[in-house]
């Protein structure tokens, strides 16, 4: 990027900087002289020349208005640009949203908008140059959009160079004049408001090459493609628009989650989010040198279960949301270890990568390329991380304290609990500081305090307590709460369903203490009429692999009649279950990790009197059971055996949605108590597992793919084929040859669900017992079937994504990665499901003779 600067001789001299290290700089947004050529050019600058020309007013405008806000370098892009040199120009057609949108000041020249004082005579506007303003052409270009929707300061200035007001003193009539919504004008990110509503930004703005139209559109819809003058403004839209799609479709497949939304749900979980409860963290030295000083980098904040560290993490984020200049990024992840989708080390990277990819379109080029050839199975499979445990933690810290010492721009925050193997990890990083949250006892305490006063008023106000209750309340919590917000939420939410006047004498049977409370609300739970639903809730969801919705719960645990369609009695149901857990958007959470811990460690022989794998037993036995009553070929009625998976539309009701889970995770739970004796029946020729495959299996794989999660099902296919199956002939037979069949037709089933009665059977070999025992699934339409092969060939799949001819294949050390070596690509390629992992590095997989 080059910017302008102002000499001491009063002349203008060009300097030129790497991306990565560009000083704060003032940005001009002007139109430009109908005749272009009284603009000064690039070459006019560097030879000195053009301050005769029209357009250098301009320029010096800006140049004194920047070293007036104290910043020595500007841009303008008459002069800043090579537009001789194609390549230059492509690169700052595409770069400049980002540019604008980085800029400390912009400054709108509007040649057409005077502030000379009107006649006297003349009273027909309080401002005289009100209507000049909104009527200026300035809002009627193309690429003035970006220029006033990318930075965060705009100011506006007259042609004698007065200024006007801002972008927001000026709100009313920018909006009147565009169109454009107050809250665009202010936003951090442009993706969160509709493709129509941004094209109707534009919808009667003007550019001076019919090209430009669509060009100039390139920052507002996150998109970057090489401009082609001549191929027509229809064209230019549509390669727009196709880009966009690819886009999109990316940052769908890369989104574990939203953390932005995780965050609203936590915070609302929790009550809401108190100012006094965390901004003592932001005034504290640990804090401050952190965010101001290059030399620390990263910040550790510890503490024990239930101090609040979540909560603490929210504030931050919302303080750093709103000081943190428009140019500066800030991504966070919330991993919940209930919660197997979003406790992976993968999760974590791809959700921050997610979230600033969403501020930052253009940085989703640096995984695009490798994503049109793997697909979503480059965010999931063999070269991402597996799982977040005490094997894979240690390298996502690894990750954390690498990417600290790279730079001074990137800097960190990790919370969590005080485990000496996280310690021993994050103590390599040379430029770190750490919060202990019990060595700041009293600033915790003070915040506790301030919590508590806030879920007491809530009280009075739910229960309507006097005076004399509520102080008695509110000395008792202050005393037992010992610094943790978790256990005064805890026993709050205990005493919302209390009676005002028996609250008194029910207090002290809250003891003080997490463990305390927990076991006291076992206690209830064990008394209670309810007490054997409750505990066959409380085990389920303790091992369950992700957070049940409210449609799943009664195909995993038994309910009551008429409960299973009744929101209302399965909520009541869910509450009975002491504070354990919390419900939000029908889906059902640990109130927090401990609770759970509390569950399996400590209360493990009364949740579970039979030991966990009997659970785990109930769950995959049910989980058949249900998928056996929704299960059918076209289960979505979509009757078109060609529609693709993007054309699908999910029904209402879903006749997936209570066995999402089941679909997903039966055969977990089936390897989770593989060691029982009933267990080892059901894997039997007899059992449980042949019956539901033979039966069931196409319809299974149909489900998986309208879940869009083949690739877990053929995972789940080798973790079943690799048990033993001495005994079970007709098992193994049968789960090999579905394994053949899956792994041979993943792509057409994962991209067109129906496919897998049609083109799957119908190319399967004759003799495959998946095609045999289905064939009557084949439509009826197909009266003649094509020659195959009678038994699967030695060829086990197809590895699609290379563009070039195969040099080299080898095989990783445990057998379940393949790089395949190109003259112009690397790329890795998973075994066992098929998925294909582009641009992979090999160097550290063992190569075959």
């Amino acid at each position: 990027m080059r910017l302008l600067q102002y000499n001491n001789d009063g002349d203008f001299s060009l300097t030129e900087f790497d991306e990565s290290d560009i000083p704060e700089y003032a940005i001009l947004s002007h139109t430009w002289e109908q005749d272009n050529r009284k603009e000064v050019t690039y070459a006019e600058v560097i030879s000195g020349t053009g301050q005769d020309k029209e357009g250098f007013k301009k320029i010096r405008f800006c140049g004194e208005q920047a070293r007036q806000d104290g910043l020595p370098y500007f841009w303008v892009d008459t002069c800043c640009i090579n537009k001789q040199n194609n390549a230059e120009l492509r690169h700052s057609i595409n770069s400049m949203f980002r540019w604008y949108r980085n800029a400390r000041r912009c400054y709108v020249y509007l040649s057409d908008v005077s502030t000379r004082k009107r006649k006297a005579s003349d009273q027909s506007s309080e401002h005289t140059w009100d209507l000049s303003f909104r009527e200026s052409r300035w809002f009627t270009r193309g690429w003035t959009l970006q220029e006033l929707l990318a930075p965060a300061s705009v100011e506006f200035f007259s042609f004698e160079g007065k200024r006007l007001g801002d972008k927001s003193s000026l709100q009313k009539q920018i909006c009147k004049a565009t169109n454009i919504s107050p809250s665009a004008l202010q936003a951090k990110s442009l993706s969160q408001f509709h493709i129509d509503e941004r094209m109707q930004w534009v919808e009667y703005r003007e550019t001076g090459q019919e090209e430009d139209k669509a060009y100039s559109l390139l920052g507002i819809f996150g998109v970057s493609m090489v401009p082609a003058y001549g191929e027509g403004v229809a064209k230019a839209f549509d390669r727009l628009w196709d880009r966009f799609r690819e886009i999109q479709k990316c940052m769908q497949d890369l989104r574990p989650t939203d953390p932005r939304l995780d965050k609203e749900r936590i915070e609302a979980t929790k009550g809401g989010l108190l100012q006094e409860a965390y901004r003592w963290v932001i005034e504290t030295s640990d804090f401050q040198q952190w965010r101001t000083s290059q030399h620390n980098q990263l910040l550790w904040i510890k503490g024990d279960p239930g101090k609040g560290k979540t909560m603490l993490l929210c504030g931050i984020a919302d303080e750093l949301q709103n000081s943190l200049a428009k140019s500066a990024l800030l991504s966070y992840f919330f991993c919940q270890a209930t919660d197997s989708r979003i406790n992976r080390a993968t999760a974590v990277l791809r959700g921050l990568i997610y979230l600033l990819v969403d501020q930052q379109p253009s940085l989703v080029s640096h995984v695009q390329a490798s994503y049109n050839k793997a697909g979503k199975a480059l965010f999931e499979d063999a070269n991402a991380w597996v799982c977040f445990d005490q094997v894979d933690l240690p390298r996502l810290l690894d990750f954390i304290v690498q990417t600290s010492s790279i730079s001074p721009r990137i800097k960190w925050i990790v919370s969590s609990r005080n485990w000496p193997s996280i310690e021993k990890d994050l103590d390599r990083a040379t430029q770190k500081a750490s919060m202990c949250l019990e060595l700041n006892e009293t600033s915790v305490s003070a915040a506790v305090t301030t919590y508590i006063k806030s879920k007491v008023n809530w009280l009075v106000e739910r229960q309507e307590y006097d005076t004399d209750t509520q102080d008695t309340v509110q000395r008792y919590l202050s005393s037992n709460a010992n610094g943790t917000f978790l256990w005064v939420a805890l026993v709050c939410q205990e005493l919302a369903v209390i009676s005002g006047w028996e609250v008194k004498e029910m207090l002290s049977a809250f003891p003080p203490g997490l463990d305390a409370l927990y076991t006291r609300m076992m206690e209830q739970i064990s008394s209670s009429r309810t007490a054997k639903r409750c505990k066959s809730i409380l085990a389920v969801i303790s091992v369950i692999h992700r957070p049940i919705t409210l449609d799943e719960l009664p195909s995993l645990v038994d309910m009551p009649p008429g409960s299973s369609s009744n929101d209302k009695a399965l909520a009541e149901i869910i509450g009975n279950c002491g504070s354990f857990f919390t419900l939000r958007d029908r889906t059902v959470f640990f109130v927090h990790q401990s609770a759970k811990d509390f569950l399996i460690n400590k209360a493990r022989s009364i949740v579970f009197p039979s030991g966990m794998a009997d659970i785990h037993y109930a769950l995959f036995s049910r989980s058949l059971q249900a998928l056996r009553t929704v299960l059918r070929c076209d289960v979505y009625s979509l009757r078109a055996p060609g529609i693709s998976i993007d054309q699908v539309k999910q029904p209402d009701p879903d006749p997936l949605g209570a066995v999402r889970y089941s679909c997903l995770y039966w055969v977990d739970h089936l390897l989770d108590c593989r060691t029982r004796e009933d267990t080892i029946k059901d894997l039997k020729d007899s059992g449980l597992v042949y019956s539901f495959l033979h039966q069931y299996f196409l319809y299974w794989l149909e489900a998986l793919s309208l879940l869009k999660s083949l690739s877990e099902g053929v995972v789940m296919i080798q973790k079943l084929e690799d048990l033993l199956f001495d005994e079970s002939p007709h098992v193994h037979a049968f789960i090999h040859d579905a394994r053949r069949f899956a792994l041979h037709n993943r792509s057409i089933i994962e991209q067109v669900p129906l496919q897998a009665y049609c083109s799957a059977l119908v190319f399967a070999p004759e003799k495959s017992i998946v095609r045999e025992t289905f064939e009557d699934c084949i439509p009826s339409w197909i009266q003649r079937k094509p020659r195959v092969e009678t038994h699967w060939n030695a060829m086990l799949q197809t590895l699609e994504g290379h563009t070039s001819g195969v040099t080299s294949v080898a095989f990783s050390p445990d057998g379940k990665q393949t790089p395949n070596l190109h003259v112009s690509e690397n790329w890795l390629a998973e075994v066992d499901s098929g998925t294909v992992i582009p641009e992979g590095n090999p160097s550290n997989l063992g190569v075959g003779p």
